[in-house]
């Protein structure tokens, strides 16, 4: 990889020499570029609307977006967004000094949504659902306002393996979320690039870079929420069998709906045997 001068882009000035980083920076980028291809999210000429959060992932996100970018593997043009959503002591400044340093295009998004989510929902609910709602509806009008094709999100592997478990403790379906999929209303992907990735990697990679993360006290400072829950349980089982996390999301990938229960994935009742026998006499002696 080039790293010095005007060889790499500004996101990556500065990064680690150690052979430990270059592998972990070459992970990324192989398993970003996997998802986009796999996923066919790629419309040469498209804009994207990069949503930049400050956290960990979405640091993540927008740097490898770039790198792909940078190489030319990724044809489309990066609007980096971040939505400020009113939460008491957000540092304001950061964000914009940070992308505007890097030399990204961007676009900073001010709506208290924080004050709608706080005054409706009742005391010791989480807050997820509701911000979650709204912040994705101001996303979805920031994209067509710029005239972007997609909505682009820093959900990494363990969010998705998190929000398959919620579904399947909590919710009574097998669902999570998909590395791409269009909005209700039609006119807009949405798209997880680092659905590939896990998490532990975009922590050693915004921490190597020293980029300014910016936690979410809004629903990360309420307890005993049901994704904490089972993040937990994932780590326990992670931590006695080394690799489970991986296992598990390659089984999102390999369903076989023949071998489920979903009568509307499969035809159960038109499933006919290979054989069929005309009398008791050529029914084969199972005893």
């Amino acid at each position: 990889m080039l790293d010095d001068g005007d060889d790499i882009h500004p996101l990556f000035h500065g990064a680690p020499k150690t052979t430990e980083f270059k592998k972990l920076r070459k992970r990324l980028v192989q398993d970003v570029r996997e998802a986009v291809e796999q996923y066919g999210m790629i419309e040469p000429g498209a804009r994207w609307l990069v949503c930049l959060s400050g956290g960990k992932d979405s640091y993540t996100l927008l740097a490898v977006l770039h790198e792909l970018k940078w190489r030319g593997l990724l044809p489309v043009e990066l609007l980096a967004c971040n939505l400020d959503q009113g939460q008491p002591g957000f540092p304001a400044t950061v964000l914009p000094e940070f992308l505007e340093k890097m030399g990204v295009p961007h676009r900073i998004e001010y709506q208290d949504t924080y004050s709608i989510v706080t005054d409706k929902v009742p005391a010791g609910r989480t807050y997820c659902a509701l911000c979650s709602r709204l912040r994705r509806g101001h996303l979805y009008r920031v994209a067509r306002e710029e005239g972007c094709s997609a909505v682009v999100l820093g959900h990494h592997r363990d969010d998705i393996l998190e929000t398959f478990f919620m579904n399947l403790f909590h919710g009574g379906r097998l669902a999570t979320m998909p590395p791409k999929l269009v909005n209700e209303e039609g006119d807009l992907f949405v798209y997880r690039p680092l659905a590939h990735v896990a998490e532990a990697d975009c922590e050693r990679f915004a921490r190597a870079m020293d980029y300014p993360v910016i936690p979410c006290d809004l629903c990360g400072s309420q307890d005993g929420l049901q994704r904490q829950q089972v993040k937990q349980i994932l780590d326990g089982w992670e931590k006695n069998s080394p690799g489970r996390r991986n296992v598990m999301f390659r089984a999102l990938m390999n369903i076989r709906p023949s071998h489920m229960l979903d009568p509307k994935l499969f035809d159960f009742a038109g499933l006919l045997r290979s054989v069929n026998w005309t009398n008791s006499s050529d029914i084969p002696d199972l005893h």
